[in-house]
């Protein structure tokens, strides 16, 4: 088998798993699956991701990440991974060789961003169901507005999940529903733009070459003011001032994009309540103080 045959035959993949030798390295990056690369006799190498024997994944797990990373890549604007196989209980992409940031790669990445979410979306919400790390995500296509698809569909499940499993109060709770009245305060009338929709500093790939490249997207239509909101979490992106700086050189932002960023925070912290529980709930209080509630 080698990467020719691989995307003629992607089905007979988990059959030469078994009966060929096919090198698998484990690797980081499958925090839910199991990460591996594997390295053919001509040596080529895939990035593959399975999910732990005796167990199924959620309908469609895979798929969506599939399907997101098509999208993603469909304009050919920004660095992404070819899905090479898609099955129930294994995805396979490219294999991109690892490396270290570098400043003219974090120009290109911001450059590259911003054309990406240029590109834009027929409406928010995408046409295949959604996954955030472990969780459902809703994506029911939505015509808008921006602030009324964003707090039905992101920030009220996931506090209400969070309510339930105990990490977040019911006044917690009623302080989000009081913010989803009031998001069109924070709301430029903007189009929906091409999303990775869970850019933490953690889904940028940098490559051998100083590149950055998007993994594991929760894609969707949005608001683009959400991927950048998200490369600031957990340290930042590398070089964080000078991706934004070149993101504005091609798609400048409103003039109030810094004081709506707790906004688009707010759900990736609400979806860490879900998944993690309690611990993170002061997380989810501070961006509702910095907006105000």
């Amino acid at each position: 088998m080698d990467l020719a045959y691989l995307r003629a035959h992607p089905h007979l993949l988990p059959t030469f798993l078994t009966h060929q030798r096919i090198r698998q390295t484990p690797v980081g990056g499958g925090s839910i699956s199991a990460a591996s690369r594997l390295t053919f006799d001509n040596g080529d190498s895939v990035f593959a991701k399975e999910w732990p024997e005796n167990s199924t994944p959620p309908q469609d797990f895979f798929a969506a990440e599939a399907a997101g990373l098509r999208w993603l890549r469909e304009p050919g604007v920004i660095p992404v991974p070819e899905v090479l196989v898609e099955l129930p209980n294994l995805l396979v992409i490219e294999w991109v060789q690892p490396g270290d940031p570098t400043e003219a790669g974090a120009d290109d990445f911001g450059r590259n961003l911003a054309r990406l979410h240029a590109t834009g979306a027929d409406w928010f919400g995408a046409p295949w169901p959604g996954y955030i790390g472990s969780l459902p995500m809703p994506n029911d296509p939505s015509p808008g507005p921006w602030s009324t698809w964003f707090g039905e569909q992101r920030l009220l499940p996931y506090a209400i999940r969070s309510q339930e499993n105990g990490a977040l109060l019911s006044a917690d709770v009623t302080r989000v529903e009081q913010l989803t009245q009031r998001l069109s305060d924070f709301d430029a009338g903007e189009p929906p733009a091409r999303l990775h929709g869970d850019l933490w500093p953690g889904n940028v790939l940098w490559d051998a070459g100083g590149q950055g490249w998007l993994v594991d997207p929760a894609a969707h239509g949005g608001n683009r003011i959400t991927d950048l909101a998200t490369l600031g979490l957990f340290g930042g992106v590398a070089y964080q001032q000078r991706v934004l700086d070149a993101y504005e050189e091609v798609h400048p932002l409103p003039s109030e994009w810094r004081a709506w960023l707790p906004c688009h925070r707010l759900h990736l912290m609400l979806v860490h309540t879900a998944i993690f529980g309690s611990g993170y709930r002061q997380a989810v209080l501070d961006e509702l103080e910095a907006l105000g509630f």
